[in-house]
């Protein structure tokens, strides 16, 4: 973290913000920092960690991620809104885990792709970061209207595929602030490099932005739906009720457990980066791990997706083994399989039962 009047901190992958040099030369009095904060060790963890946990991330979000588009895209031809809401959720996972392999080199190495790179990928990072929160709020909503109202009001239609385009705009347009100000530093580092006269207010103001969109949103609106899903549920006579409450309270506990964390260091680092708190080197070193750590959890998410929302669902497996059957085994002709939904036991009544 960055401390004014106090110390000057040295910069640990992109949880700080640095001035333009052109700001500091000649003008800037150094005899005001007391100290400096070497975060080599720090910088040790990051090497060790991050490569590591992307890695594995990398490696199981791509499998569970792929089986979902593959599936939606090609397989399954009548699709619901949650249908199309998860084939995009699955889309954006997959481009925000393509971009772990630049992070975990940038983590060992520093950033050796040049400006543009760092901009573009910092910029991807936030959009599909951000819009798969987004579209986990739209399944919430769609689950709330499939079991409280009628079914005819959960098939797909224009509004759906709107609603899809306007997520990534919002996506898109929180990611320009990585367009305009991610650049590499001396150190090689692809970081935030915000000038003298916006630093503290522009970074806070992002970070604030980011959680209010990415977490605060999504899970108000998460919480409201799943509650009032699971209420319709448990008053729903001659149904089994247990599977799908479960399947609710799994869901929306993943969520805080990867999420809230991440968030709530983010906010501490926003109120530090306004009214400058942390004085101390010890402590700053402690929050650079804690972002790591978090953030890395809250990345996990998109590895966890496609187990929440799709292979839960007694349905989608039983279309995976009827797709294996049909296309792994020599000694069976190529026929024409019958359509299962996903978030009914039948075709026509997608309400009849709850599954994500």
């Amino acid at each position: 973290m960055k401390q004014i009047g106090a110390m000057a901190l040295e910069h640990n992958q992109s949880t700080d913000y640095y001035y333009e040099e052109n700001d500091l030369n000649d003008t800037h009095d150094y005899s005001q920092y007391e100290m400096i904060c070497i975060k080599e060790e720090v910088r040790q963890f990051a090497k060790v960690f991050l490569p590591a946990f992307f890695a594995i991330a990398f490696v199981i979000g791509l499998a569970g991620n792929s089986i979902v588009v593959a599936i939606y895209a090609y397989y399954k031809k009548q699709r619901t809104k949650t249908d199309v809401y998860i084939l995009n959720l699955a889309v954006a996972d997959l481009l925000l885990l393509f971009t772990l392999p630049f992070w975990a080199v940038n983590a060992v190495h520093g950033w050796i792709l040049g400006k543009a790179m760092c901009k573009v990928t910092s910029a991807l990072y936030t959009v599909n970061f951000v819009s798969g929160m987004q579209f986990l709020a739209c399944i919430s909503i769609d689950r709330y209207w499939a079991v409280t109202k009628a079914p005819s009001q959960s098939g797909v239609g224009r509004p759906c595929w709107i609603i899809c385009c306007c997520v990534w705009m919002a996506a898109i347009l929180l990611s320009t602030p990585q367009l305009f100000f991610y650049t590499v530093n001396d150190n090689s580092r692809c970081i935030p490099i915000f000038p003298h006269h916006l630093g503290a207010s522009m970074k806070a103001s992002i970070q604030i932005l980011e959680i209010c969109i990415g977490f605060v949103v999504p899970f108000l609106i998460m919480g409201v739906c799943y509650f009032i899903t699971a209420w319709t549920l448990i008053k729903m006579p001659n149904i089994k009720k247990s599977r799908p409450l479960k399947v609710l309270l799994t869901v929306v506990i993943v969520f805080i457990i990867t999420q809230l964390p991440y968030n709530i260091v983010k906010f501490c680092q926003a109120i530090d980066t306004i009214y400058s708190l942390i004085t101390s080197c010890d402590v700053s070193k402690r929050m650079d791990v804690a972002i790591q750590v978090t953030e890395s959890i809250a990345l996990f998410h998109s590895c966890l997706n496609p187990i929440l929302y799709v292979f839960m669902g007694a349905s989608f497996k039983n279309y995976i083994m009827k797709v294996a059957k049909k296309y792994g085994s020599w000694r069976r002709q190529r026929q024409n399989m019958e359509e299962i939904p996903f978030d009914s036991e039948g075709p026509t009544e997608p309400t009849s039962s709850f599954s994500i």
